[in-house]
């Protein structure tokens, strides 16, 4: 087993970010420098091949279940690997997504939209409608119970939004506010109040589009 440390000098991927900076390290090489070392039998590039290649075939489905059947590939790395993905999309997005009408957060949530199961979602924004995070809450049948105000609001105050979306899918495809998404709503507008946090919108999704609390004016 090789450690970065072990490799020819001039092949080693952390000399060469050191020198050349990230853009000249190909997607192995970038890879070895957060992986820091292979495994009995399989060196550290080897082991970025055989991850890269994953990445390859099918990036968005990537999982910790997946990611930990590559051989020699255990739940400590593979969440590494998974927590520097996420960590670099939150970054990506925040510089760049921006959200200013429903049917924003539709395109942005839209995969949820065909979800077997019902998912509660926040948006968290700055005061330029930039997105901060996009998380999911819980995954379950939404009732007042499950959705507690501190689970949407602690995250927006970590992050120092000035607003928050929140959003969840009808499994059965319907287009209306159920008398639950109604009363979940208001309680979060209070809240919201409360926080200096505005709650923005509601947006409920199904596969055929989306029903916006906002545009109804039930906000």
């Amino acid at each position: 087993m090789k450690r970065i440390s072990e490799l020819h000098q001039l092949d080693k991927p952390r000399e060469k970010l050191a020198r050349k900076g990230t853009q000249a390290l190909n997607n192995e090489e970038l890879l070895a420098v957060l992986l820091g070392s292979g495994v009995r039998g399989k060196d550290v590039r080897k082991l970025s091949r055989e991850i890269i290649a994953l990445f390859d075939r099918d990036f968005d489905a990537l999982s910790l279940k997946n990611l930990c059947e590559v051989h020699g590939l255990g739940p400590a790395k593979a969440s590494q690997i998974l927590a520097a993905i996420e960590l670099s999309r939150r970054y990506l997005i925040r510089s760049n997504r921006r959200i200013t009408s429903a049917e924003e957060v539709y395109e942005e949530l839209v995969e949820y939209g065909a979800k077997k199961q019902e998912h509660f979602l926040t948006i968290t924004l700055d005061g330029a409608s930039h997105i901060i995070s996009t998380r999911t809450v819980f995954i379950g049948t939404l009732n007042q119970s499950m959705v507690h105000p501190r689970e949407v609001f602690a995250d927006a105050i970590s992050d120092r939004a000035a607003g928050v979306i929140v959003a969840h899918n009808h499994p059965s495809g319907t287009l209306e506010a159920s008398r639950a998404d109604i009363q979940i709503t208001q309680r979060l507008k209070e809240v919201g109040k409360l926080t200096g946090i505005e709650l923005l919108d509601h947006v409920i999704l199904s596969r055929d589009g989306y029903y916006s609390f906002s545009e109804e004016g039930l906000l």
